[in-house]
């Protein structure tokens, strides 16, 4: 499941049943979640690129966690509309030899 997060290219977002699809995990989005939330700070996995289903960062709005995740989001240049991310333009669709292969070399 971590190969998948890091997998995500900067810019782009995947949602929690996103990542647990592609990582076999099926419907276990909110096991993403807690995963994501016990991620250290230098844990290296870019935990900010993962967010809700409908487009929205899962922290609440106005928290500090909220406000440190799109800030990071936006430096990457993800747009929003409101406090949903433009998914159209910044969802993430990993290619088959990344599923099949993992991501690139960096």
């Amino acid at each position: 499941m971590l190969a998948v997060v890091r997998s995500i290219p900067s810019g782009r977002v995947a949602t929690y049943g996103q990542v647990a699809r592609e990582a076999g995990l099926g419907r276990r989005a909110r096991f993403v979640g807690r995963v994501m939330a016990r991620l250290g700070g230098s844990s290296g996995v870019p935990w900010h690129r993962v967010v809700r289903a409908g487009g929205e960062i899962a922290f609440a709005p106005g928290s500090e966690e909220y406000r440190k995740q799109r800030a990071l989001l936006e430096s990457e240049g993800v747009t929003f509309q409101g406090r949903r991310i433009d998914m159209l333009r910044c969802g993430w669709q990993a290619s088959l030899d990344e599923l099949l292969w993992g991501p690139p070399p960096a």
